[in-house]
């Protein structure tokens, strides 16, 4: 960076780092600038343990990571193999997830509704049928209850163990993390989802001993794209690091079921660096929690007034 500002690299890396999160070259399409309407708090308070995870560097490792594990489930798999553009299009893919995740985190109720209905209505045609680990064929709808708990389990554990590896400290810890996220859940129709780091822990294992996951040919493939897709440059060997360290950051169960191994290099370290890099490269602009700040500012003085 020179005194007049980012050089012309960074700031091409910005625009394209900024369009694979946000599918916006700026970082600010429509519905992150909607985060500062609404006539509610939202789901999350301020500053509390989603908003530090969410808002962490971790997550570029958590994406993957969440990817990686929910393949692990043939139906959720079945979903993505059968229905998804993420072969096509995994930018788009990409950002249509952020957003979902950015608009709960931080946007009002409303918002977070709004969004979860569309989310809702893009997965309404998916269905069809899949091997089950047992071997038996069963069919499967977006919005079965098993396969949106094993969503919601393997995400919540992606984000939590990366940001316990590369974050600062949660506030409350693990547990009011997996507490305050259950209400995303709960918006996805989660049967009772887990509102402690124990109680995750223990659902994600029951997934595993009943024999409900498998590894097949659609999980190798998988694994093949998210090792190396469609990045060019530095964002290519980024993303190389970054896969590199979701696969570390599995407990070894989860590396054997997927056929991965662990880098034999400091991976955990050079993440660090690949995260504050990535940081700088974003520099300070406006990120979605000011929105949500904004929000929540222009709420306070009008309840100061009413």
């Amino acid at each position: 960076m020179t005194a007049s500002g980012p050089s012309a690299h960074t700031t091409r890396l910005r625009s394209r780092m900024l369009t694979a999160l946000a599918g916006d070259p700026n970082g600010t399409p429509p519905w992150v600038l909607a985060i500062e309407d609404g006539d509610d708090a939202g789901y999350f308070p301020e500053d509390g343990a989603t908003w530090v995870v969410h808002g962490g560097m971790g997550t570029l490792v958590a994406g993957i990571r969440a990817l990686l594990v929910q393949a692990l489930h043939p139906g959720a798999l079945a979903g993505v193999h059968d229905w998804s553009r993420y072969r096509e299009d995994p930018i788009g893919r990409l950002s249509g997830t952020v957003r979902w995740v950015i608009c709960v985190t931080y946007g009002s109720r409303t918002q977070a509704e709004a969004e979860t209905a569309r989310v809702a209505r893009l997965h309404t045609r998916v269905k069809g049928d899949y091997t089950a680990g047992d071997g038996a064929v069963r069919g499967y709808t977006a919005d079965a209850s098993d396969l949106v708990t094993w969503v919601h389990l393997a995400f919540a554990d992606a984000f939590l163990r990366s940001h316990e590896m590369w974050g600062v400290p949660i506030p409350g810890g693990a547990d009011a993390y997996v507490a305050e996220w259950a209400a995303a859940g709960r918006l996805m129709r989660v049967p009772d989802p887990p509102t402690s780091e124990a109680q995750l822990r223990a659902a994600l294992e029951g997934f595993r001993s009943r024999g409900e996951l498998r590894r097949d040919e659609r999980v190798d493939e998988v694994v093949r794209f998210l090792r190396k897709p469609p990045f060019t440059g530095a964002m290519g060997l980024a993303y190389r690091v970054l896969f590199e360290a979701a696969v570390a950051s599995l407990p070894r169960e989860w590396r054997r079921m997927l056929g991965v191994r662990r880098s034999p290099l400091p991976v955990v370290t050079l993440t660090r660096i690949v995260l504050a890099i990535s940081a700088r490269t974003l520099g300070s602009g406006p990120r979605a929690q000011d929105f949500a700040r904004r929000r929540l500012r222009r709420l306070e003085h009008e309840r100061r007034d009413a």
